[in-house]
């Protein structure tokens, strides 16, 4: 389904990277030419949307969460790739990995102002070096996916398997659990 958006290779477009995913993109990063952007209205940016009006299946589409991680009191800072028709398990496995007492979303104006991207519109792809970047394998396995590309106007298709060489990732099998459908009430 990937096939109805219209893509450009994505450091040919530097309008709609945000400044870390450019420099990622356009620093010694392999890979960055299997990258590929798309314009979309910024206003269809969140997943359930832009799927239902890209014609994209949920399961080609990735979330990128950004999470704080405690132990006494060192904190660490990380992100976590899923596919969309999932959530990442952060009280179980993402706890664990971390070796973290407590693991939580970070909230909007930090995630935005850690990053230097767009909320709706974080990616792996510029995040800070030192910062872990936990994979699902199922999205390592998905042939393309969409994820975000820092702005909200834009998206980036790249396949499943180059997230799983960005910055410090790691790939994890069962990140993302599966999410159950709500039943009609």
């Amino acid at each position: 389904m990937l096939d109805q958006l219209v893509t450009y290779p994505a450091t040919s477009r530097p309008d709609l990277l945000a400044a870390p995913v450019l420099a990622a993109l356009t620093g010694d990063a392999s890979g960055a030419d299997q990258v590929a952007v798309t314009e979309i209205d910024p206003a269809l940016a969140d997943t359930a949307e832009f799927c239902a009006s890209y014609g994209v299946a949920p399961e080609e589409s990735a979330n990128c969460v950004v999470v704080a991680a405690r132990r006494g009191g060192i904190e660490t800072l990380a992100a976590c790739m899923v596919l969309a028709t999932t959530r990442a398990d952060l009280n179980n496995l993402v706890r664990r990995h971390l070796g973290a007492r407590k693991v939580s979303f970070l909230p909007m104006d930090r995630a935005v102002a850690e990053t230097g991207m767009e909320y709706g519109g974080i990616t792996p792809f510029g995040l800070p070096p030192d910062w872990p970047v936990l994979v699902d394998a199922a999205v390592v396995a998905t042939e393309r996916v969409v994820v975000g590309s820092g702005v909200r106007h834009s998206k980036l298709v790249v396949p499943g398997s180059l997230l799983a060489s960005v910055g410090q990732a790691e790939v994890l099998a069962g990140l993302g659990m599966p999410i159950s459908p709500i039943s009609p009430a």
